[in-house]
């Protein structure tokens, strides 16, 4: 046999198998719909309890979920401000938990649906050092917030998708 033919039967084939490779869609099928963000709204900031020692402030969120598929939402930080004191941050907070290694057990996030919203609150608790008393008379009165943080969340699927960061500020 003609070494020519051979060298050109592999080539041909090499050929065939890079278009083949590079033809399938990564990811995601040819078609299906392109994934939106999710969205997330602040649903309240209640100052629940307050002494002259300490102050409990819980703060919720609303995510909602546009998409016809699952997402995961790993994680939720956040941090919290009163602006009428120099917009000084109170605290902050993370509701959830993201993936330390390749296996994680007692992973904490939260699987929302397509179409689905998912309600996440959490609790501040605010030590009085007597260090700022206008801060505790905004409480006590009608404080106004300031929430900015970030949610970390990732399709549902193990082959399709990365991680997403969505960056979140809300004034009130």
């Amino acid at each position: 046999m003609n070494p020519k033919i051979l060298v050109a039967a592999a080539v041909a084939a090499m050929a065939g198998m890079v278009a083949l490779v590079t033809s399938i869609p990564s990811g995601q099928d040819a078609g299906a719909p392109a994934f939106e963000d999710i969205t997330i709204s602040l649903a309240g900031v209640e100052v629940e309890r307050l002494s002259e020692r300490a102050a409990t402030i819980s703060v919720s969120f609303e995510i909602s979920n546009p998409n016809p598929g699952a997402v995961r939402v790993q994680v939720l930080d956040y941090q919290l401000y009163e602006t009428g004191v120099g917009g000084a941050q109170l605290g902050g907070g993370q509701i959830g938990s993201r993936p330390g290694g390749l296996v994680e057990f007692g992973s904490d996030y939260y699987t929302l649906l397509g179409g689905g919203t998912l309600s996440l609150s959490d609790e501040l608790v605010l030590r009085n050092t007597g260090d700022v008393p206008d801060l505790w008379e905004r409480l006590a009165g009608d404080p106004s917030w300031r929430v900015t943080g970030d949610v970390f969340w990732n399709l549902s699927s193990v082959t399709i998708g990365q991680e997403n960061e969505l960056h979140f500020e809300f004034d009130g």
